[in-house]
């Protein structure tokens, strides 16, 4: 049976990206349908632990706003290049999702910091930053105004954000220094002579033997 062309862009889009988007939907959902409130969503080291709240580890990087024009825009920008950048990790998709725990885990560090207790924008920065670096031949567009490399794309997006909202996108610049330190750490460090080709953010072997397990298991 033919697929829509929905359906067929969804199950186009490798699994990490997928189970993001879908869970990233399905937050803005459950909150315009008054089912949950933000306040339920939201990252705080005090509720998240005094309160054994977990599941605010999770929703602080699921849950873009309301279903609105300013939601599907944040969406289109996350899926786009959470996809290019999984992309890129063919055949090792335990390694994409050891990169999004490891950015995960720096973001939710530098909490404090950030001015939002969401925490999704920053993390699709980070991974902007990620795919641009490792892609900085790339050319571009800007809304038709003028090409750039690849390379540029996080300043040229800093740049606009302060333009349109008149101040320092704190959540912008928190993503990009999270994905400049895991860009150095993943793929320069380990070429220097010193580093003994050692890369210090590699996934643990137990996890990624867990996860071919399962994997295993589910082919039978």
């Amino acid at each position: 049976m033919n697929r829509i062309p929905l359906e067929t862009w969804y199950y186009e889009i490798p699994i990490i990206t997928r189970i993001f988007v879908s869970c990233a939907i399905g937050c803005s959902i459950l909150v315009q349908c008054d089912l949950v409130t933000p306040y339920q969503l939201f990252f705080s080291w005090r509720a998240a632990l005094d309160r054994a709240q977990y599941w605010r580890f999770l929703t602080t990087f699921l849950f873009f706003g309301d279903l609105s024009i300013d939601f599907f825009f944040h969406l289109f920008f996350m899926s786009r290049y959470c996809r290019m950048l999984e992309e890129t990790y063919a055949q090792r998709t335990v390694d994409f999702a050891w990169l999004l725990f490891v950015l995960a885990g720096a973001l939710l560090a530098a909490a404090p910091i950030a001015s939002d207790p969401f925490l999704g924008t920053a993390l699709s920065f980070s991974l902007t930053y990620l795919w641009s670096r490792r892609n900085p031949g790339v050319e571009m567009s800007f809304l038709g105004l003028f090409n750039f490399s690849a390379a540029y794309l996080p300043w040229v997006l800093v740049a606009f954000s302060c333009l349109v909202n008149g101040r320092m996108p704190v959540q912008d610049v928190l993503g990009l220094v999270v994905g400049h330190i895991v860009y150095f750490l993943e793929d320069i460090w380990p070429r220097n002579p010193a580093s003994g080709g050692k890369r210090l953010l590699k996934c643990p072997e137990v996890i990624r033997r867990l996860f071919l397990r399962e994997e295993t298991l589910v082919e039978l």
